[in-house]
């Protein structure tokens, strides 16, 4: 299964952006990135049967354990993309809310959109870390 990041703003060479890669790279599944400008842009086509996860601030916070096992369903139900949606500085329409399969926060706090890309990427990680009984998550 495809984890792709699909983010408004260009996060370049930043201490963010250094971080993001730093996790993605450790990844052992696909990973993609698509970068869209804050403002417009088109949207990736959606992939049939693919899963959409927009982030948002009022969305359901999960265990790294339940997320874990959000991606193991996924991937073992077949679905061929996880689709992350990481928005502007002002989230995300209504319209993107209401397609989304699952809304997702990091916590009732407001995270730095460019932030959020390299926690996301983190909780990625960490997730298919303890898919594979990788010892990096510690549970305690």
């Amino acid at each position: 299964m495809l984890l792709h990041i699909i983010a408004r703003g260009k996060i370049g060479r930043s201490p963010e952006g250094e971080l993001t890669e730093r996790y993605l790279k450790r990844i052992n599944w696909p990973t993609k990135v698509t970068e869209l400008p804050d403002r417009g842009g088109a949207m990736p086509d959606p992939v049939p049967n693919g899963v959409i996860v927009a982030l948002d601030e009022r969305g359901k916070t999960l265990s790294s354990i339940e997320f874990a096992r959000k991606l193991e369903g996924w991937r073992d139900n077949g679905r061929r993309e996880a689709r992350f949606l990481i928005g502007a500085a002002d989230g995300h329409d209504q319209s993107i809310k209401d397609k989304a399969d699952l809304l997702l926060s990091f916590g009732p706090a407001t995270w730095p959109h460019m932030l959020a890309r390299a926690m996301l990427a983190e909780q990625l990680f960490r997730a298919t870390s303890i898919l594979a009984n990788h010892p990096y998550h510690r549970e305690g």
